[in-house]
């Protein structure tokens, strides 16, 4: 195998890695936004006075998406890493650090009922945002250009 083959393997590799850690990257945030999903809807129906099982079962789903979203930031940084590895991204922006912020504050703070429905509906707009620039990116490396 000749230099120039073998740097053809390399990025070639490089690329196939860094599309694979954005698929699992999307998948955690796509799991994060059906979590954020189910909370708002079990939110919905606490406003409407579900009582104590709803308010019960609305923070569970709160907690689950919480864990979701730490996979989410960890896949993230992975993803970072080996697009890195691939080109120079330094001018891409997942938009997520102060997504990361505002999610420590939503998880840690429960006023009302009404502030916690609007919180997670923030929430799935910032997962989905996320969720494009990370389709964006991995379907770059895919059609080459990026990388």
């Amino acid at each position: 195998m000749s230099y120039y083959d073998n740097t053809i393997y390399n990025h070639s590799k490089e690329r196939e890695e860094a599309i694979v850690a954005g698929e699992q990257a999307l998948y955690s945030l796509r799991e994060a936004r059906n979590e954020l999903n189910k909370a708002r809807g079990w939110g919905i129906y606490d406003i409407l006075g579900g009582g104590l099982i709803s308010t019960f079962i609305k923070h569970s789903k709160v907690n689950r998406a919480r864990d979701c979203i730490q996979r989410a930031r960890y896949d993230l940084k992975n993803f970072s890493r080996e697009l890195n590895d691939v080109a120079d991204v330094s001018g891409y922006d997942f938009g997520v650090d102060g997504f990361w912020g505002f999610a420590d504050y939503f998880f840690d703070d429960f006023i009302s009922d009404l502030v916690v429905q609007s919180k997670i509906n923030d929430a799935r707009r910032k997962v989905d945002e996320v969720i494009g620039r990370v389709s964006d990116i991995v379907e770059g490396l895919r059609n080459h250009t990026i990388g």
